[in-house]
């Protein structure tokens, strides 16, 4: 009988697989080996003549080989970090990306650390940006919906699992099934690619589901749809909040001006991309 690999070889022969298909075989690799046993990556470091059970092994083969497939890892692992936090994560759901959390910054922002006030996030997916604001502002109230039960049932059971209690998530196209309460803020990161743009069949969106990702022929029906309904739910001198596709920003800018809003302004994400887009409700007069 011979003997099992141990994890240095393992790890050498599945970067060697992942190569042609990753920009990162040897993380993927590693993240996916870690997974398997456990265990952080520093142990692999620690242990690398460790030999593995054949259960890990076979286990930890087939990652590899859905990974080669170019399966995201979030969905492989099942959970992904944002805001210094693990959320689950299923391919019901988009992956949180590093650039949403601008969107949560430039929320809690305009969100008081002392006082209550009324959230709302449209198309909640994982939840990731309801559960951050929740637990940040502890006494804000936050609702959070989407029209998939699928996702709702992951963005639930990450709030429970952070044990975010003043987040409530509801079945609903966009606003249409929240209460009728005055918001103080509602954000969205909305599906915005257009319906025909060939990076859908790119990369990690060949995996991710469809109906969060595209929007219409130009990518902007969800964004037109949620503004508008915005402004006859927001207190008076309430804020939009809409994070939008790298090149969209002149054109969300547009539409939020064309309905009324006031200051609007774009923020730009690390790579310097115009990415979250402010509008602010006209104050009663």
């Amino acid at each position: 009988m011979s003997a099992q690999p141990v994890i240095k070889t393992l790890l050498f022969e599945a970067s060697e697989r992942l190569a042609p298909t990753s920009d990162s075989p040897r993380a993927d690799a590693e993240i996916l080996l870690a997974h398997v046993l456990g265990k952080g990556r520093t142990y692999l470091f620690a242990w690398p003549e460790k030999q593995l059970e054949p259960e890990q092994e076979s286990l930890f083969l087939d990652l590899i080989a859905r990974r080669q497939t170019g399966e995201p890892i979030a969905y492989l692992t099942g959970t992904r970090e944002f805001w210094s936090r693990e959320f689950l994560i299923t391919p019901d759901v988009l992956i949180p990306r590093p650039e949403t959390e601008l969107l949560v910054e430039l929320a809690l922002d305009r969100i008081p650390q002392d006082q209550a006030c009324v959230v709302a996030d449209l198309g909640a997916g994982s939840g990731a940006i309801a559960v951050t604001v929740a637990l940040e502002r502890p006494k804000a109230r936050v609702w959070a919906s989407d029209i998939s039960g699928a996702a709702l049932a992951v963005a639930k059971a990450n709030a429970e699992r952070q044990g975010a209690r003043n987040v409530e998530f509801v079945l609903s196209d966009w606003l249409d099934g929240l209460p009728p309460l005055p918001y103080d803020l509602i954000v969205s990161n909305p599906p915005y690619i257009a319906e025909h743009d060939p990076h859908l069949a790119e990369g990690d969106l060949r995996f991710e589901p469809t109906g969060a990702l595209a929007s219409g022929p130009d990518g902007l029906d969800a964004i037109r749809r949620i503004a508008a309904d915005a402004r006859g739910r927001l207190k008076p001198g309430g804020a939009l909040l809409l994070e939008h596709g790298y090149d969209q920003a002149e054109a969300v800018q547009a539409l939020l001006c064309g309905l009324g809003y006031r200051d609007v302004a774009s923020h730009r994400d690390l790579l310097g991309h115009g990415r979250v887009t402010l509008g602010l409700l006209p104050p009663s007069p």
